[in-house]
């Protein structure tokens, strides 16, 4: 089966009563379990970003303390596993400041983790290049928030 167009979709979807469009959610959020999350995150969480953002934080937090620092492998393993669920929960947002935010918050965790990133060339290229896509992120807020995120950015690498 080939899937359509998004304007197809569109369409479709102008016709139909807010019933079956109900229908169509729920129907789709029980095939996969980003669509459920993506639901839950424009129906409870959407409108309260700060929240949402610190509540990703502490999940991170969370994440970072049950790595096993015993081996490299382990450890980059999970920090690419913490960093795929950042990146979701980025896409769901749509946010450039929640982008910064949490990438920012994901290097420092990285770089303040023992044992040291800095024995790990692919650990370094994961920090380094998740700095570099907070500072894109930081570039296209308003001069204020730039500002800002810019000394947080500066701590961090900085530290």
């Amino acid at each position: 089966m080939k899937a359509v167009t998004l304007k197809q979709l569109k369409d479709e979807l102008s016709h139909k009563s807010s019933n079956e469009l109900k229908e169509l959610c729920l129907q789709l959020s029980r095939f996969k379990k980003e669509n459920k999350e993506l639901l839950t995150y424009l129906l409870f969480e959407s409108h309260n970003e700060e929240s949402y953002v610190a509540s990703i934080k502490a999940q991170m937090d969370a994440q970072f303390e049950e790595i096993n620092t015993k081996n490299y492998f382990f450890i980059r393993k999970t920090v690419r596993k913490i960093l795929t669920q950042t990146k979701k929960y980025i896409r769901y947002s749509k946010n450039k400041e929640t982008e910064a935010s949490l990438l920012l918050h994901f290097c420092k965790k990285l770089k303040l983790m023992k044992p040291s990133i800095h024995q790990s060339q692919r650990l370094e290229n994961v920090y380094f290049s998740q700095l570099k896509m907070a500072t894109k992120a930081i570039e296209k807020l308003h001069e204020d928030l730039q500002f800002d995120f810019q000394i947080e950015l500066d701590n961090i690498t900085n530290a």
